[in-house]
């Protein structure tokens, strides 16, 4: 089980992105595995204000269009949305007492790490390097193949075939 970050769908969905082959195929590799893997409601409405802002992208998405990706997620029957449990705002609480400094745009990434927390969850793709401020945290980088484990080792993850 893992998150899949923002950033990754993104770069899955904008061709003009250089990193788009890399992450669109991580894409089409989760889609086609039976593994549960998981974004959240705050990653989806991320990606449709990202990809729909004509100062983002060269050639934004309109709405229809970046519903039309997401869809194609939502078909995978191993797709699913993390949501927030009844223990929520008390993993909340830990969670900002045990992390310093979340604050301005480091609030979102939190939110995510809190669901992933609260819900079991250590793993994220993602080109974010904000989540390694979260040591229960687990980050994979799936253009340059480097994970950080929650020990805050960085090493080379092999490539999935």
């Amino acid at each position: 089980m893992f998150v899949v970050d923002t950033n990754i769908l993104v770069y899955g969905a904008d061709k003009d992105s250089p990193d788009h082959a890399r992450c669109r195929a991580s894409l089409e590799q989760w889609r086609s595995e039976t593994a549960p893997w998981y974004v959240t409601w705050g990653i989806v409405y991320e990606f449709v204000r990202v990809v729909t802002h004509p100062r983002v992208l060269n050639r934004p998405f309109s709405a229809a269009q970046a519903w039309e990706f997401l869809d194609a997620l939502f078909a995978s029957p191993s797709f699913r949305i993390l949501t927030e449990t009844d223990r929520h705002r008390h993993v909340a609480a830990e969670v900002f007492a045990e992390t310093p400094g979340i604050s301005g745009n480091l609030v979102f990434d939190a939110h995510t790490a809190i669901l992933m927390r609260e819900n079991g969850i250590k793993l994220i793709f993602t080109r974010d390097t904000d989540f390694n401020r979260f040591p229960f945290v687990d980050t994979v980088d799936p253009v340059t193949d480097h994970r950080r484990t929650s020990a805050s080792t960085l090493r080379h993850v092999p490539r999935r075939k």
